[in-house]
């Protein structure tokens, strides 16, 4: 599956607004879309600050472990941060109205989409 299908998939998700692929190493959004008012470049761009931030960290405790996703609780909304266990350096950014959406079910959506990165 590609990148734009990826988000795809991610949108049909209930609540969804944005979902994105994106290079955390350095920012830059590989694809991405959605009908929330959120600028995705400069969302791709500061929340993989909160990936790089937090896999330092767990470098500078000697944890050998991975992170399965993050999650940003806002007033209004969740914000899905996966990493790509299959291709270092991507991970999958989603975006969901707090009020419609179901976090275990986004989370899930965020899994099998993995799954299917090539």
């Amino acid at each position: 599956m590609n990148y734009n299908e990826c988000v795809t998939e991610l949108l049909k998700t209930d609540g969804a607004l944005a979902a994105a692929v994106v290079d955390y190493s350095s920012g830059m959004l590989l694809a991405g879309g959605g009908t929330s008012s959120v600028d995705l470049e400069i969302a791709a761009a500061g929340n993989t600050e909160v990936v790089r931030a937090k896999m330092k960290t767990m470098g500078m405790l000697g944890l050998n472990d991975i992170i399965d996703d993050i999650l940003i609780t806002l007033g209004e909304q969740y914000h899905l941060l996966r990493p790509v266990s299959k291709q270092e350096g991507l991970c999958l950014y989603f975006v969901l109205d707090k009020s419609k959406s179901n976090l275990a079910l986004a989370r899930r959506a965020l899994v099998e989409v993995e799954k299917l990165i090539k």
